[in-house]
């Protein structure tokens, strides 16, 4: 082996392009992988770890106090493998607190953290161990109020913050003593269960079923899986995984190619040299050993940076997508960095093997005797036809020389056909999220807001730090009035937004109450319809698939101590998950001195926004006119750059796989080109020639991959649609036009002609004496 490893390091200095093309290309592929896998196993990994070390509850359940009591519902436990309460329930009102905690918090009266369901994690301070002592639930390194904050609710007694908890569960916003709970006048029991069987939504329904059986009708008010709390969390980063798989699947393919047309070309070239090893005693294992060394070291150092590179690009995506876990550090799991280590370069390797058989089996005397050209008679009948085409003779040559080498040229097409692929499903991938970002954040430049009352804004529409507040001068009704009679005014929708608690778990959501022309001047609905009357409510697909909820179904929400029912009639097309809009005769259920605190205005085209402006402000100085919204969606930029960075890099990958191509065509026919120029052909024409060679299977590549690209698109788009929770639209995945598409194609030909244009000119520029010297 000592001799193997000579011979091969001397090699790996000798063909210093090729080892340089097989380590670039290893690199970019092991990085795309392990951030890909990684990707993938974290973005269940770090909740199912915390869930199993905290006893997570598979369910946690609210029941109206009313219906139920805590006897009936502590014989009914007996359905679950273990469970936890009742524990009494109710949500303060924080809205007009002081204390920045939050408009809203789920509170449990619990003794101590643990038990067997759902085992708090106090990370910092204590548990509350006396009335006026408020445990805040909040992940671990984040604080919304210092310790010993004082929290003053109107007409409840006042809570002093004693700790920060954790729950893998969300089963609470805070808890308190039983005994504090109960003196907040609790409106639900809550109960935490675990059951045996608890892997799916069915299961889970299944256990619920258990538990509640035999319960009044009506009893529970609401309740939450596990499963949909994961999916929330995972929701951020589980939307990069699929492209971000593909793309890493993609590099692999590309990778492997490459390196068997280096390692291919490396035996074709290095005939004599096989001979000369076979004849100075080298055995055909350890012929075939040597190339098999030569391209494992380049492979491995190669795979170890691109380890590295991907821990280093993935640790802060994961370090910020799951800090909502409460589990510690993420990063990428160990396994994933030794498979990624073990096995790109086995990968390689089997790549390689083909070749490296072929030396093996090369006798020592046809091996010292042959020569490195392709075989005569290889491609005449090709090169024939093509002379007798009208095409200048060096277009007809160059697109005869990939019929020399089949085998080469296949793999070179291979490669260009998988960098098409890459470039058609990354702009397939930008428009689905050009298309779906324009849909959730439609631009409306003659579409303004006009908030009522709050902090005094500065000429940028923006709160002036430490400036007073400002009040309205007339009421509801008149302020839109006014708005509506002011010239330019065509649509005017009064809203007013809260934030209310979905009664079951640690579920709060935005509620939108709208009345006047809030139909025309709503989100589009996507199926249903928009509320109309009250106790119904529109909501975006992602509340309902995170929810498991469905077009139909009846939650329960409750604000400012008021609960009521309410149907969802509409799904609507917006990004926020957690934005419900309901009809303003809802409001009036929950709370009928309301009032709009906000008035969207559609202006006729062409109106001044600067006059309708003044004239509102004139009108009524507690109204401020903002200016238009801005459509921009950082997730969609995060995901466009990507998209667009993992194409140039996959690109040049398979630049690269032409670059070495067109090296080893044209170190084989060398003698071919000199005698070429010596009989007047010119360096251009040469250059011509070998880049002719490669545009050739550009085009095809093109035609090839466009296709596949397309086919991606159409698996890769909707799977980070659901991997977002949301639903499949037809407008995000109908992004291909027939123009487009024959652009497309000529992506293949810009590959070749950009990996094949600096060598052939090389090889265009090589003196005609040094050539045929030898002759």
């Amino acid at each position: 082996m000592s001799a193997v490893w000579r011979v091969a390091r001397a090699a790996v200095g000798r063909r210093r392009l090729q080892t340089a093309v097989i380590g670039l290309v290893v690199t970019i592929s092991t990085a795309t992988i392990v951030l890909a896998l990684g990707l993938l196993v974290s973005s269940s990994a770090p909740f199912d770890r915390a869930h199993e070390q905290q006893s997570g509850a598979d369910l946690v359940a609210a029941f109206d106090r009313t219906l139920v009591t805590d006897e009936q519902l502590t014989a009914a436990a007996a359905g679950a493998e273990a469970a936890a309460g009742p524990f009494a329930q109710l949500t303060l009102d924080t809205s007009q607190s002081a204390q920045r905690v939050g408009p809203s918090l789920t509170t449990v009266g619990r003794a101590d953290p643990g038990g067997p369901v759902d085992r708090v994690d106090v990370w910092e301070g204590r548990w509350a161990a006396a009335p006026g002592e408020i445990v805040l639930n909040l992940v671990p390194g984040t604080t919304l109020v210092p310790l010993g904050t004082r929290i003053e609710v109107p007409g409840r007694p006042a809570l002093t913050v004693v700790g920060f908890a954790y729950s893998v569960s969300a089963s609470a916003d805070a808890w308190v003593t039983p005994a504090q709970a109960v003196a907040l006048q609790p409106t639900a029991s809550q109960m935490l269960y675990r059951f045996t069987a608890s892997a799916t939504a069915a299961e889970i329904s299944a256990g619920q079923a258990a538990v509640t059986a035999g319960l009044p009708p009506g009893a529970l008010l609401g309740a939450q899986s596990y499963l949909t709390v994961k999916q929330h969390l995972a929701t951020e980063v589980g939307v990069y995984v699929p492209f971000l798989v593909v793309f890493g699947f993609l590099g692999l393919a590309v990778a492997v190619l490459i390196v068997a047309n280096v390692v291919g070309g490396a035996v074709v070239a290095g005939y004599r040299d096989i001979g000369m090893l076979k004849a100075l005693g080298f055995s055909p294992n350890q012929v075939m050993g040597v190339y098999l060394v030569m391209v494992t070291v380049p492979s491995a150092a190669g795979c170890v940076l691109g380890t590295v590179l991907g821990n280093v690009v993935a640790r802060p995506l994961l370090a910020d997508a799951f800090q909502v876990f409460g589990a510690g550090a993420v990063g990428i799991d160990v396994w994933v960095d030794i498979a990624a280590l073990l096995g790109m370069p086995a990968v390689v390797a089997l790549a390689a093997l083909v070749s490296a058989l072929r030396a093996r089996r090369l006798p020592a005397a046809v091996a010292i005797s042959a020569g490195s050209a392709p075989r005569p008679g290889r491609a005449l009948a090709v090169q024939r036809w093509l002379s007798g085409l009208r095409l200048p003779r060096s277009v007809s040559l160059g697109l005869g020389v990939p019929f020399a080498r089949p085998a080469r040229s296949g793999l070179t097409l291979a490669a260009v056909v998988l960098g098409v692929t890459t470039v058609t499903l990354a702009i397939g991938v930008t428009l689905s999220v050009n298309a779906y970002n324009s849909a959730v954040r439609p631009s409306h430049p003659d579409r303004i807001d006009v908030v009522a009352g709050g902090p005094a804004l500065s000429d940028g529409a923006s709160p002036k730090p430490g400036g007073p507040g400002v009040t309205t001068t007339l009421t509801d009704a008149e302020d839109e009035a006014l708005l509506r009679s002011t010239p330019g005014a065509e649509l005017v929708a009064a809203v007013a937004t809260k934030n209310v608690n979905v009664v079951g778990g640690q579920q709060t959501a935005t509620v939108e109450f709208s009345r006047g022309d809030s139909a025309a001047l709503a989100p589009q609905v996507t199926s249903g319809h928009w509320p109309d009357g009250p106790g119904q409510v529109a909501v975006p697909s992602r509340f309902l698939n995170q929810r498991g909820l469905a077009l139909g179904d009846t939650v329960t929400v409750e604000l400012a101590g008021q609960r009521t029912p309410v149907r969802i009639v509409g799904v609507v097309l917006t990004n926020n998950a957690d934005t419900i809009f309901a009809d303003w005769s809802t409001l009036t259920l929950l709370d009928p001195a309301a009032r709009a605190d906000t008035y969207t205005v559609e202006l006729a085209s062409g109106t001044d926004q600067q006059a309708y402006r003044a004239a509102v402000e004139a009108g009524d100085p507690g109204l401020t006119v903002l200016p238009p919204r801005d459509g921009t969606s950082s997730q969609a930029v995060v995901l466009i750059s990507s998209a667009t960075l993992l194409t140039l890099v996959l690109g040049a990958v398979a630049a690269l796989g032409v670059f070495n191509t067109v090296v080893l065509n044209a170190r084989e026919r060398r003698r071919d080109l000199g005698m070429l120029k010596s009989i007047g052909m010119t360096p251009r024409q040469v250059t011509v020639m070998l880049v002719t060679s490669m545009g050739a299977l550009g085009l095809v590549g093109g035609l090839i991959g466009v296709p596949l690209g397309i086919l991606a698109h159409r698996v890769v788009a909707p799977a980070m649609m659901r991997a977002a929770q949301s639903d499949v639209f037809g407008f995000v995945l109908d992004v291909y036009r027939a123009p487009m598409a024959a652009l497309l194609a000529l992506a293949g030909i810009v590959i070749a002609v950009a990996g094949a244009f600096i060598p052939a000119r090389g090889a265009a520029r090589t003196p005609i004496a040094a050539v045929l010297r030898s002759e």
